[in-house]
């Protein structure tokens, strides 16, 4: 009887500490739209959030503080109350911890601004996916598995190639959805969902991904422990997102990429590389993205 208690209190106290994969925040902003009973918005912010943070994504084991804090961010530029259509602009960014830090670093951030699906007041929200049926839970789900994905390439060389492949396959079974559906095919543009994700598992990208785990664990997370080991693991791992862009010259995640990590990039060199090393990044930098020549002259 008494073994019987214990491995009630075991199960009770195991399920207690393992959460989900996320930590969402999710904000909707409706005030383009006027003459509208705002409840549909705040009905459908509580439903996500809820989706978000109360689902089981993968079968990976997360304890609370482990979860991926990530911020959904939708901005509401049309709706029509009499199909329930909306038509959105979605902000998408995700963070990670930095090992014995209190920092917290980007792993993703992007503006989809054809965020466009049907909902209507206190529908329940479902997602599966072996059923990818409607625009909401196709979008939901894919950058759910995009943030997963992503967030476990900086934790060990491609671990979130299985979530990546998720999120293509959403690509994939989306784009019959609807003909006007836009972002689900392969060559819309090389920003759109399908292009970014289809890269990201493109064996002439490995290097990308492998500069992920050598700038994020080999190199960020040993910052406190060893700041020169640190920063030259991380002057390694620029040198793999040469090898990318060589590679794959039209592809647009090394752009992406340095768009949310800029500032961070800066604070890294900025004080305390070598000339050689400097030198080496902003060259680098400016011709991966020329638009932000200003911030790369501060490394020097």
């Amino acid at each position: 009887m008494k073994s019987l208690i214990f491995c009630f209190f075991a199960l009770f106290t195991f399920l207690g500490l393992r959460a989900q994969e996320l930590d969402a925040r999710v904000t909707i902003n409706h005030q383009q739209v006027e003459g509208t009973n705002t409840s549909v918005f705040e009905n459908l912010e509580e439903a996500l959030t809820n989706l978000l943070n109360s689902r089981h994504w993968t079968d990976m084991q997360f304890q609370k503080n482990e979860r991926i804090n990530c911020n959904f961010s939708i901005q509401v530029k049309k709706y029509d109350d009499s199909d329930n259509l909306f038509n959105c602009q979605l902000s998408v960014s995700a963070t990670r911890p930095v090992f014995n830090s209190s920092y917290t670093t980007t792993t993703f951030s992007t503006v989809d601004n054809n965020f466009n699906f049907n909902y209507k007041e206190f529908d329940q929200l479902e997602f599966r996916k072996d059923m990818i049926d409607n625009d909401l839970m196709a979008m939901i789900g894919y950058y759910v598995y995009l943030i997963i994905g992503i967030d476990m390439d900086t934790m060990s060389p491609k671990g979130g190639t299985p979530y990546l492949q998720t999120a293509l396959d959403i690509c994939n079974s989306a784009q019959s959805l609807s003909v006007s559906a836009k972002g689900w095919k392969a060559f819309d543009d090389g920003k759109n969902r399908h292009g970014i994700v289809n890269d990201w598992l493109d064996g002439s990208m490995e290097p990308f991904r492998n500069m992920q785990y050598k700038y994020h664990r080999e190199g960020l997370d040993l910052m406190v422990e060893n700041s020169e080991r640190a920063r030259a693991n991380i002057t390694e791992a620029f040198e793999l997102l040469q090898s990318a862009r060589e590679n794959k010259s039209m592809s647009m995640l090394p752009q992406l990429w340095t768009e949310y990590k800029a500032d961070e990039i800066v604070g890294i060199y900025q004080d305390h590389a070598t000339q050689k090393e400097k030198d080496f990044l902003t060259e680098l930098l400016g011709k991966i993205n020329a638009s932000k020549s200003s911030t790369w002259n501060k490394i020097k």
